[in-house]
C-alpha cells in the first residue's frame, strides 16, 4: 500500500472511531434523529477529487473519453459558493471497435467514489434520517446529453453489481449552477444494467458508494459533455429548495 493510501486508510480509521466515540458519548437517538443536512461529499479539494474512481465504454472496447478532475475556474465556478469545483467531462461517442461491433454497446461514462476500507471494517453513510439526496450541480457540453445523466448509489448489500438508479433533471440551460433534489424512496434497483423485477426497499443505512453515469449509448446521442459537482448530500424537506425530480418512466442504467 503507498504512503498516501495508508495515510488515508488511517485516516478514515481514526474518523470512524472518533464519530463513533462522539456519538456514544452524547448519547446520539436518546433525543430523536437529527434532521440537519449531511454532507457526503463536497469536491473542492484535490484530495476529494482522489477519492473518486472513472470508466467508460473505451475499457471494454468503446471509444468514449472521460476525465474527473478539480477545476479552479472563477467563470465556471460562479455562483457554486465555491472557489474549486468537480469537473466531469470527456466525449461520448457510440462507435466500438469493429471486431466488436453487434456484442457490446458503446457510450456510457461515469464516477463514482471509491470504498473507504478503515481498521474497523468499511465507512458507509447511514442517510436513514433523511428524505433526498440533493446535488449542487452545473451542466455545459452538448445540450443533447441534458437527458442522459443518472446519479447512482451503492449500498453495502450482498450483491455487488446492485445499483440504485435515478434520471437527472436539470431546469437550467444556460450552464449555471443548481441544486437538484431526488427523494431517496424514487430511486430504482438495477443489477448490471438492467431493471430488478422485484423491487425492494433501500438499505440507507449504509451507502457505500455514490457516483453519476452518462448514458448516451441509450438514447443513441453522441457528443462533449461536460458536468460540474459542487457537493452531494442528504436532506430533508425543509432544507429543499425547489421541487424534486420524480423518475416517471425509469430507463435501463449501464
Amino acid at each position: 500500500m503507498a504512503l498516501s493510501n495508508w495515510a488515508a486508510y488511517l485516516n478514515r480509521s481514526t474518523k470512524l472511531l472518533r464519530d463513533s466515540s462522539i456519538k456514544i458519548l452524547r448519547m446520539e437517538g436518546a433525543d430523536g434523529p437529527s434532521r440537519a443536512p449531511l454532507t457526503l461529499f463536497r469536491l473542492n479539494s484535490k484530495q476529494v477529487i482522489e477519492q473518486f474512481a472513472t470508466g467508460c465504454d473505451a475499457d471494454i472496447g468503446g471509444s468514449s473519453t472521460v476525465h474527473f478532475e478539480l477545476d479552479e475556474s472563477p467563470e465556471r465556478n460562479k455562483g457554486s459558493g465555491s472557489t474549486a469545483t468537480g469537473r466531469f467531462g470527456g466525449e461520448m461517442r457510440l462507435d466500438v471497435r469493429p471486431e466488436l461491433q453487434g456484442r457490446i454497446r458503446g457510450g456510457y461514462a461515469g464516477f463514482r467514489s471509491k470504498p473507504r476500507p478503515t481498521l474497523f471494517g468499511e465507512m458507509v453513510d447511514d442517510v436513514s434520517n433523511h428524505q433526498f439526496l440533493a446535488l449542487r450541480l452545473r451542466l455545459g457540453g452538448d445540450p443533447r446529453l441534458r437527458n442522459s445523466y443518472f446519479v447512482n448509489l451503492q449500498t453495502d448489500g450482498p450483491i455487488t453489481t446492485d445499483l440504485w438508479q435515478h434520471r437527472l433533471y436539470f431546469q437550467r440551460n444556460d450552464g449555471g449552477w443548481e441544486d437538484i433534489f431526488i427523494p431517496f424512496e424514487n430511486f430504482i434497483l438495477t443489477n448490471t444494467g438492467e431493471l430488478v423485477q422485484h423491487q425492494i426497499v433501500m438499505m440507507r443505512e449504509r451507502i457505500r458508494t455514490v457516483g453519476i453515469s452518462l448514458l448516451g449509448g441509450n438514447s443513441g446521442v453522441s457528443g462533449s459533455y461536460d458536468l460540474g459537482i459542487d457537493s452531494i448530500r442528504a436532506v430533508n424537506e425543509e432544507d429543499v429548495t425547489r421541487p424534486p425530480s420524480i423518475e416517471k418512466n425509469p430507463s435501463r442504467g449501464i
